[in-house]
């Protein structure tokens, strides 16, 4: 398979360097939505900032799968051959929970959402500009809490997910200088 070379090492393509902008910009609007509006009173400050919330959230979901899909059907470039191997390990591994995460995380909340007194009455919930959106059916109300308190853990795995993911993506560009920086755009190192 042919990759795009930068400074001589294998580079993501464009299509899943664009899905993972995409995505962190995404989850950056949905953890400010979620943070500001789980400390608001219930109003209609709060449902408008919830429904932002659930857009945003269906949207993660929806860009994971199609990112899912664009990574079992393109694989990612070679790590350099120099790249040690419990941090191949670890790298893929950190990824392949990103995916599992990203899908559990949005599902955890249309649980949640599909578990509340509205959605029972009307089969459907709201995203921003009154889209409607169906529920999961058939889940019974039992549930409701046990989702809210599953969303919320998964939240904070992903916040420390993230900052594994970033503080390694920083140590390659700045501390090690390593080329493997050079797989992801826009971080660049020269490669002597």
């Amino acid at each position: 398979m042919a990759y795009n070379l930068r400074e001589g090492v294998a580079r993501y393509d464009n299509v899943a360097v664009a899905l993972h902008w995409l995505i962190v910009v995404v989850l950056i609007a949905q953890f400010g939505t979620g943070w500001i509006f789980s400390g608001m009173e219930r109003g209609d400050a709060r449902t408008a900032w919830f429904e932002w919330h659930r857009t945003l959230g269906f949207l993660v979901l929806l860009l994971t799968v199609v990112r899912l899909g664009w990574r079992l059907t393109h694989p990612p470039p070679p790590f350099p051959p120099d790249f040690p191997g419990w941090q191949r390990i670890l790298s893929r591994a950190v990824h392949w929970l990103f995916y599992a995460l990203l899908i559990a995380l949005p599902l955890a909340g249309w649980v949640y959402v599909s578990t509340g007194s509205t959605a029972a009455e009307t089969g459907m919930t709201t995203l921003v500009g009154g889209t409607p959106w169906p529920i999961i059916p058939g889940l019974p109300r039992s549930l409701h809490r046990p989702a809210a308190e599953m969303h919320v853990v998964l939240v904070w795995i992903a916040v420390a997910l993230i900052a594994l993911h970033v503080a390694a993506a920083l140590k390659h560009r700045f501390v090690d200088r390593s080329p493997v920086a050079n797989r992801m755009p826009p971080f660049r190192v020269r490669v002597h």
